[in-house]
């Protein structure tokens, strides 16, 4: 039972518009426990569920409004779950996966982003854009459903 992998349960949303393309940021990596070597990447908003006995949903709905403004979501509808790539550092000797529930999720076409300090940049990218950007964080498995 010690060997057991540990993970993190995180949501994802994967935002499209009305042309079709997915909003994906650029992560802002000073700004994390990240190594000092560690590689810019692009990712979607999102992050880890809290503790106190938040839902799925209202996670995902907390972070799509801290990490972009939007207050208002049209639909919401659960994509996949996929193990990230990437682990996060709990303690300077010990790692932790990353357990991600990824949603589909639609905005109103009048929506204005308004990144948070968790990133640099945003942008709407065409389907093969969003795969070789995202190749960082998340599989194969996740990228091959865009």
């Amino acid at each position: 039972m010690a060997n057991e992998k540990l993970f993190h349960v995180g949501v994802k949303a994967l935002i499209t518009n009305e042309a079709g393309k997915i909003l994906i940021f650029d992560a802002n990596i000073k700004n994390f426990d990240f190594p000092s070597d560690a590689t810019p990447h692009s990712d979607l908003p999102g992050g880890r569920v809290n503790n106190d006995g938040e839902s799925l949903l209202q996670a995902l709905n907390r972070e799509i409004l801290e990490e972009t403004g939007i207050t208002h979501v049209e639909a919401i509808e659960f994509m996949t779950a996929v193990m990230s790539d990437v682990q996060i550092p709990i303690s300077t000797t010990e790692k932790v996966g990353l357990l991600l529930m990824i949603y589909k999720v639609t905005i109103p076409v009048d929506s204005k982003i308004a990144i948070s300090d968790e990133h640099i940049s945003y942008e709407w990218v065409d389907e093969a854009e969003a795969k070789r950007r995202l190749a960082y964080k998340f599989t194969t498995a996740f990228t091959d459903l865009l």
